[in-house]
């Protein structure tokens, strides 16, 4: 029988560092948190700016060509790389230790689905960075998912400005991991959540830095959507509001199976509570 995760600590502090500390298991500096702080006011001014300006120079092939795009690459990998500072010093070297496994699992699935002509509208690309942030919470899953994107992003740009919906999944995935050793179907909901705020993160990405057509079997989807007249923009986000619930229930359910596989020992090794 699956057992519960360690206890949180005894909440003693109720300002941000206490809930730092609480939420997602490590404290941090006055310096720490700033860099956290202007890494995620960067992301949300890089979205805004997308959304509200709704650039039509995107040449993902030429940055020097495209002002959208290269803001769209500074504004999502100069925050990635400060969430990087900023949290790693802070993570055990247990924890350090899985991440590359789970950099592997997701690059290759993500590169089989993304690149080999499969006509599926999924990206499968998140199954290591989930199993990090339920094992090892939410900060450990940030990590996973941002250095996924930049280790992937050495042979397939592409996917360097989605830092920030990695990051999001293996944050969401670290604050829900109690949800893991309840019924699947409460993991599988959570899922569905955290997919379409995954799709509001990464729409105005793909519709006006790839003009939605990323990937093989999600192009496809946006075509679909464009054929029935719907605009580039909406096309994009109806077919984001399809894939990403359907990949998110799918790959939490994934993790869900492999951690009541996982010895409890092994769960606890890696928690967050465990010292």
């Amino acid at each position: 029988m699956l057992g519960d995760f360690p206890r949180s600590p005894r909440r003693g502090d109720i300002g941000f560092s206490g809930i730092t500390s609480t939420l997602f298991g490590i404290a941090m500096s006055r310096m720490q948190k700033s860099l956290l702080g202007l890494a995620i006011l960067i992301i949300a001014a890089t979205w805004l700016t997308l959304v509200i300006s709704q650039p039509t120079d995107s040449n993902w092939e030429s940055l020097a060509d495209s002002r959208s795009s290269t803001i769209a690459l500074v504004g999502f990998l100069v925050p990635a790389i400060l969430a990087l500072i900023a949290i790693v010093p802070q993570l055990p070297v247990r924890t350090l230790s899985l991440i590359p496994v789970a950099l592997a699992l997701n690059i290759i699935t993500g590169q089989v689905i993304g690149t080999m002509g499969l006509p599926l509208p999924l990206y499968m690309d998140s199954i290591g960075t989930v199993l990090v942030g339920a094992l090892a919470g939410p900060w450990a899953g940030l990590v996973t998912g941002v250095l996924s994107s930049l280790v992937w992003g050495t042979f397939n740009p592409t996917v360097v400005p989605f830092a920030a919906a990695y990051a999001f999944v293996g944050v969401a995935a670290g604050l829900l991991r109690k949800l893991f050793v309840g019924a699947w179907w409460r993991v599988g909901g959570a899922g569905l959540v955290v997919g379409f705020i995954t799709a509001l993160l990464s729409a105005p990405v793909a519709s006006f830095i790839f003009g939605g057509t990323a990937g093989t079997g999600t192009g496809l989807l946006v075509t679909a959507y464009r054929g029935l007249g719907f605009d580039q923009l909406t096309a994009v986000f109806l077919q984001s509001w399809t894939s990403d619930p359907i990949d998110k229930l799918i790959v939490f359910t994934i993790v869900w199976l492999v951690l009541r596989w996982l010895p409890k020992r092994t769960r606890v090794t890696f928690s967050p509570e465990s010292k």
